[in-house]
């Protein structure tokens, strides 16, 4: 893996990589809200630079965007030796590193995060790809940022409600990976304007780069980093159409986070006692979202769409404890379903 930089305040690593990587051409990717909020604090220390703006939001990381950004890069004569600087959160970072791998066969590209779930999951680990069919990223590849730099003053500008979703996925890596951790997690109070996010931050970027060290591209334990995505990704790409409800990614995956508890429990992998933990942490950090019963046949369609899935049969990464996992789960739709009743009567 490319190196990940830290840095509080000062942005010497990022000068310092562009004083040692001539490119003929900077092209920074970003949505509004980061230009307003976040490119103003970073700007100076870009190299001359082109901005190619976007719209913000999940419904906007597709294949049509990717064109925006193509035909920028296009009619500007960019070569591939132009470097792309993804600005953003976690869709500009998806999208941004899939646009990059595609464009003239690959150009290169660093991931500058700006949230939470930026920080400690999509911008480790080289998975890129957008959405397709309301299916959660259905069409992507791997491909490696040539670095990230990570600063946690930005996350000053985000609301409460996009830290809340961020910590998702902070909560399912001490799941998987740090029961320790976890026990910390319970004994805080909800409040997440309290908490360190430099050592946060730095502790969840190091679990995952363990895991995908070992297996770059999820053919084995990478997997288990898809805990509560399987539930999770159904259920944003299916609230991502509903215009009374919609969900953000990490508000999703700790309803999955949920659910597949459940599920490990009823195959025997946890203990009861364990799964009445797991929800108490993630009710403590998240609004309860009812869903209907009538949208579970609708779910379970987009869960038979997972990446996981093998051979027509739907695979989880379980939890076979609080802080170990197992991959390649296979679950009935009768347990899914129940999974889903289980979490309606927790409010």
């Amino acid at each position: 893996m490319n190196p990940v930089h830290f840095e509080d305040c000062s942005f010497l690593n990022l000068q310092a990589y562009f004083s040692s990587h001539p490119f003929s051409s900077v092209y920074v990717l970003a949505d509004e809200n980061i230009v307003l909020h976040c490119y103003p604090k970073i700007v100076s220390y870009f190299p001359p630079h082109r901005v190619i703006q976007i719209k913000s939001g999940e419904e906007n990381k597709s294949i049509s965007t990717c064109e925006i950004v193509w035909q920028k890069l296009t009619a500007a004569n960019a070569d591939r030796k132009t470097l792309l600087i993804n600005l953003g959160g976690g869709v500009i970072g998806d999208m941004g590193g899939f646009a990059a791998g595609c464009y003239k066969r690959g150009i290169k590209f660093i991931n500058i995060p700006t949230t939470l779930l930026a920080m400690v999951d999509a911008s480790v680990g080289a998975k890129c790809g957008i959405d397709f069919m309301r299916y959660k990223n259905q069409i992507g590849l791997f491909n490696e940022p040539e670095a990230v730099f990570i600063y946690t003053d930005f996350l000053e500008t985000l609301p409460e409600r996009e830290l809340r979703s961020g910590f998702a996925e902070v909560i399912k890596h001490y799941l998987i990976a740090d029961k320790d951790a976890f026990e910390e997690v319970r004994s805080q109070k909800s409040e997440v304007s309290s908490i360190k996010w430099d050592t946060v931050v730095r502790k969840n970027v190091a679990i995952k780069q363990q895991i995908v060290e070992q297996d770059p591209t999820e053919q084995s334990i990478r997997k288990a980093l898809n805990f509560g995505h399987t539930v999770g990704h159904a259920l944003e790409s299916f609230f991502l159409n509903e215009k009374q409800q919609k969900l953000l990614h990490g508000e999703a995956v700790a309803i999955g986070m949920v659910c597949e508890s459940f599920i490990s429990y009823r195959k025997g992998l946890l203990k009861d006692h364990e799964l009445q933990q797991i929800a108490e942490v993630v009710l403590q950090y998240f609004n309860h979202t009812y869903i209907a019963e009538q949208h579970f046949k609708s779910i379970t369609k987009l869960i038979a769409q997972d990446k996981k899935n093998e051979a027509d049969e739907t695979c989880f990464t379980l939890l076979s404890g609080i802080g170990s996992y197992t991959i390649n789960q296979l679950v009935e739709k009768d347990l899914i379903r129940e999974s889903l009743v289980y979490f309606n009567s927790l409010h």
